[in-house]
């Protein structure tokens, strides 16, 4: 029979832990409800935007000097340059496989690479990304440790999406791709690794409806296409973290529980074993009486 006093030792420290775990859960569901609420108020903008560049896109094939510096965003300047690819995890664990999964997605995309023949550079935000990238011995071409994952700034995704396009314009990279883990529901997040340069243009030419653009579509393409990328990269974030958040609320409520379940088998035993206790005093002192 086990030790009472270990028992009781052992509930205390489950208990300790179930705090925790509660607490954490509490946290990241309040932190959660914020960048939820951010996310989606963010996508209607993106997806707009998104849809106006790539109607005007037309624009550029017909008067591409008129789209000024947004031009060679819609073709690889160097086809045979290395591919780009953004990872974006977490600063932080303990939130079960969001991390996991989205360097599962990039190792699954980067081993299709390697089965062309082609190279890669690899661009990182988050410690765990990182922390990644070193255990794989990738050489990060860029880690973008000043991002604040836990309060994502426009002016920082700006940043990062700035440092992209320059090195695209240059022709250090032939693609650039965006890994970051998309966010569907509180139950379900979807790591992706998706195109963001060159910019893939519309089906069809200009913008989907009977709109007069002043200015002309070209000269605003050359204006809203940093915006664009910059607002991609903001999105990726917006629903990085909240994936992050909401795979941290569900990981610490089942670490509660389970917590939970097992205070109450160590209780149980803890029982089991003070009443065997009190079991053999008694029967010793009946045998002590009866020795009398």
């Amino acid at each position: 029979m086990a030790n009472i006093r270990d028992l009781r030792q052992r509930i205390t420290s489950v208990g300790n832990i179930q705090k925790i775990t509660r607490a954490m859960e509490m946290v990241a569901t309040t932190k959660l409800r914020r960048f939820q609420e951010s996310t989606v108020a963010a996508k209607p903008y993106t997806v707009e935007i998104e849809e106006l560049v790539r109607g005007l896109s037309g624009a550029v094939a017909s008067e591409p000097e008129a789209a000024g510096d947004a031009a060679p965003l819609f073709s690889a300047p160097n086809p045979d340059a290395p591919v780009g690819v953004l990872l974006i995890g977490s600063d932080r664990g303990l939130c079960g496989a969001y991390n996991a999964n989205i360097q599962r997605a990039v190792e699954d995309y980067l081993d299709g690479l390697r089965a062309e023949g082609r190279e890669f550079r690899l661009y990182v935000i988050g410690r765990k990304a990182m922390d990644h990238a070193k255990r794989m011995k990738y050489t990060v071409e860029g880690y973008f440790d000043t991002v604040n994952l836990e309060s994502i700034d426009f002016s920082e995704a700006a940043a990062v999406s700035n440092a992209l396009v320059s090195a695209f314009r240059m022709g250090q990279l032939s693609e650039l791709k965006l890994a970051f883990t998309s966010f569907v529901s509180m139950v379900k997040y979807d790591p992706q690794v998706v195109t963001f340069l060159p910019i893939a243009p519309a089906d069809s030419d200009g913008p989907a409806s009977d709109a007069i653009l002043e200015p002309g579509g070209p000269e605003l393409l050359g204006r809203l296409v940093p915006r664009y990328l910059e607002t991609r990269v903001y999105h990726a974030l917006l629903e990085s973290v909240t994936s992050e958040y909401a795979s941290r609320r569900f990981a610490m409520k089942n670490a509660t529980d389970a917590a939970g379940d097992m205070k109450k088998d160590i209780t149980r035993l803890y029982n089991r074993a003070r009443q065997a206790k009190i079991t053999a005093e008694i029967t010793e002192i009946v045998s002590g009486a009866e020795a009398l």
